[in-house]
């Protein structure tokens, strides 16, 4: 750490935190900064969490040891820290200390800024008065000196020319009279300056602190417009650095650099999962509290354990017989893949020839900065749904595209059409559904809203092994109908959402039921999706959490599982994005154990036995984990083209045959992904305004006609029809089965014309 930054009291690096609820010290990355001491579980919760925070102004500092150190703020917080080293130690003392000295100098600046309180209108309109009150006094004062004076001084001159005693006399008695009203009044009029001397006094004090501090406060704001103007000048330079492809490295320090110490994990690990509800198969599908409402964001205390979970260990197996069955497993799911998705890369067979080359990439993102107070100035006074939003807040991707990246993984079906026992199949569908929401933890453009009968094909059968359909099937509300066809199974839903918005965060509330059959066996399998949220809607870096309960039923032999997706918390020692759930047979006896998270990967385990504990719980004996998904990793810079996987960059590729309603011909959304961003704002108003007006002529059609005693046929979908599900018994969406026909055919003369 460099000498300029010991300095300014400032620091920052990994030091071992003691933590109570696992009795030990645990490594967390601690940052000193105008007095204040934070921790965070890592360097990428400095964006939005803060797990503890001392002010070192009235703190005491002590060592223990040559590497402990005791900080305490009298007893409300202690923490108990451990270098990694005594030279670290040394300098974290030397940084802290300086802290401290300048934590007590601002709070004197702060108690000394208290005295000097701007006074409010009302306080400075009386001040003036007064101020004003004495200043007429002294005039009037003033102008009675100078009448009494000049009456006195006629007198005497009138005494002086006097001759006569009698009336010398009557002069004396006179001159004695007006001397006696200017004494009086040079008497007022000293009090009256006495007064006004103490009173300018005593307000110039306070009006020479209240420009003193507004000097103050004017040099602190030079400095920081200064430190910002330096780091909108960095901020450039890195930009330009890389979009011309030089690396950046990005450290905290070049002077000093904390290296993470490596953590230990455990082979016998003991886990908490989530139980499923204890609820009748009438009300299988209804949504839970958690997936209705979350109104504050936050989760449970630590310290207690919700009624809904079972305590899981893992059997003593051999840590590296377990590995290298895993490694083996895994190695041949990948070989599995790796012909499907990287056909450009498997050039060892004649039909890896005939495939079709896709794009790897995109245009990038182009830098369009959008004038915010601008847009809002002309919402104001208009209704929300009339307001044409800007493509800024998009990506170039439809919804019906965006619901079609859910497959991304589909090769967890190709794997779960092949189990025999249907509690293993669960936990492979389980995982799938998880699978699903990896692509959503940076994405946070907003789709474009498809048109009324637009629509999206996805033919993969030939390297994914699925193709699929979907199309935009109401306007208000906005509701779309999706169905899949696998070589061994076929999935569909049909999706609408409800959003609120809680001031900080937005809450997406998805709705309607998914489905999958698998075609040997017919199990069938439906769920709800969970509950989205956009964090930092106002302020901040915004970032998505996905949380609440999803329960998967088999209804076919009624096997469920219930997941539980944890919401983030600043108080929970959870790991991130959590999600844990158990696979029950119809009996209600666990099966399977499911832990992971939404982001990384899902494992899963058999329970070889299950009891109750002490407590009523029940606690499950399993056997190894195995790894049931696992996140790709992104393409490289994929943060410059909206964090798209590669299978989102292939989906809006254009394509010849598709219909003339396909995602893939909408105008504005292909100008936004060209970087044309201007004239996609044009055409997208263009096009919203024209679905507004056929709106209008179908609303004014359908009055005629009752009007005139008619029935007028609702909007009907081209390639889905509504009909009431026999297995949940709700009224859906169901494909037709015509789309590909009328594809090989080049038969679109169903199609409405919605983008010309």
């Amino acid at each position: 750490m460099s000498e300029a930054k010991h300095h300014q009291a400032n620091y920052k690096g990994w030091l071992y935190k003691w933590t109570n609820y696992l009795k030990g010290y645990q490594k967390r990355w601690f940052v000193l900064q105008n007095g204040l001491l934070s921790y965070y579980r890592n360097q990428a919760e400095m964006a939005h969490t803060c797990r503890g925070t001392i002010n070192l102004a009235n703190a005491s500092i002590q060592t223990e040891d040559s590497t402990t150190i005791v900080i305490s703020n009298g007893g409300a917080q202690t923490f108990h820290l451990k270098a990694a080293s005594e030279v670290d130690r040394q300098k974290w003392i030397m940084a802290l200390e300086l802290a401290k000295t300048e934590a007590k100098k601002m709070a004197d600046a702060e108690s000394d800024e208290e005295e000097v309180q701007q006074p409010d209108k009302a306080e400075l309109n009386i001040m003036l008065h007064n101020l004003s009150v004495k200043l007429q006094d002294l005039n009037t004062c003033n102008d009675l000196i100078a009448k009494h004076g000049h009456a006195l001084t006629k007198t005497l001159s009138e005494l002086e020319a006097t001759h006569n005693p009698a009336d010398a006399a009557s002069n004396m008695k006179s001159v004695q009279e007006r001397a006696t009203l200017f004494r009086i009044t040079v008497n007022a009029m000293i009090n009256a300056c006495s007064e006004f001397n103490q009173l300018s006094q005593t307000q110039g004090k306070r009006w020479q602190k209240m420009i003193q501090h507004e000097q103050e406060q004017k040099l602190k704001l030079e400095e920081m417009v200064e430190q910002l103007a330096k780091n909108v000048v960095s901020l450039e330079k890195k930009a330009r650095m890389s979009i011309s492809g030089i690396p950046i490295r990005e450290t905290d320090s070049e002077d000093d650099e904390f290296v993470d110490a490596p953590e230990h994990q455990l082979e016998d690990r003991e886990l908490m999962v989530a139980l499923p509800p204890h609820t009748s198969s009438e009300m299988m599908h209804r949504r839970t509290d958690s997936m209705e409402s979350y109104p504050d964001m936050s989760s449970e205390s630590d310290s207690e354990s919700s009624a809904n979970e079972a305590r899981v260990y893992m059997t003593k197996t051999s840590p590296k017989k377990y590995s290298q069955r895993e490694h083996q497993r895994t190695s041949s799911q990948d070989k599995i893949r790796l012909p499907k998705s990287t056909s450009s890369d498997s050039h060892g067979s004649d039909t890896s020839l005939t495939r079709r080359k896709r794009r790897r990439r995109i245009p990038d993102k182009p830098n369009i900065s959008l004038n915010l107070w601008s847009f809002m100035k002309n919402a104001i006074g208009k209704e929300l749904s009339k307001i044409p939003m800007p493509v800024n807040f998009n990506e170039p991707l439809s919804m019906l595209q965006r619901i079609m990246e859910e497959m991304e993984y589909s090769e967890i079906l190709d794997q779960a059409s092949k189990c025999a026992d249907s509690a293993e199949q669960m936990a492979w569908v389980a995982a799938f559904t998880v699978s699903a929401y990896a692509t959503t933890l940076f994405r946070v453009g907003k789709p474009f809203n498809p048109l009324l009968g637009e629509t999206f094909e996805f033919d993969r059968m030939e390297d994914l092994g699925w193709k699929g359909i979907s199309e935009q099937v109401s306007h208000h509300p906005p509701m779309l109908a999706m169905h899949i066809d696998g070589r061994d199974w076929s999935t569909w839903q049909e999706f609408t959402m409800t959003t609120k918005f809680r001031g900080r965060y937005l809450q997406i509330i998805p709705m309607g039921i998914a489905h999958l059959v698998f075609h040997k066996t017919g199990h069938h399998y439906t769920w709800r999706k969970v509950t989205t949220t956009v964090n930092n809607i106002i302020v901040g870096k915004l970032w998505v959490d996905n949380h609440g309960e999803m329960d998967i039923t088999n209804h076919t032999n009624g096997d469920k599982c219930h997941l539980k997706y944890s919401a983030y918390s600043y108080f929970s020692r959870e790991n991130p994005r959590k999600v844990t759930g158990v696979v029950t047979d119809v009996q209600g006896n666990a099966k399977w154990v499911l832990t992971g998270t939404w982001d990384q990967k899902m494992e899963a385990a058999q329970i070889i036995h299950a009891e109750e504990s002490n407590k009523g719980k029940p606690v499950f004996e399993t056997g190894p984990h195995k790894t049931m998904w696992k996140v790709r990793p992104p393409p490289p810079g994929s943060e410059r083209i909206y964090f798209f996987n590669q299978l989102t960059i292939e989906m809006n590729e254009p394509e010849e045959g598709v219909a003339p309603t396909d995602s893939r011909n909408r105008p504005d959304q292909r100008l936004m992904e060209e970087g044309q961003w201007d004239e996609a704002n044009r055409v997208k108003v263009r096009l919203e305004e024209k679905q507004r007006e056929v709106r209008k002529q179908r609303e004014a059609e359908a009055e005629k006609a009752r009007a005139e005693g008619l029935d007028y046929p609702p909007y009907k979908p081209t390639w889905f029809q509504k009909e009431r599900d026999v297995t949940t018994g709700a009224l859906m969406h169901v494909y037709n089965k015509q789309y590909w026909d009328c594809k090989d055919r080049q038969d679109w003369h169903m199609c409405p014309d919605i983008f010309l």
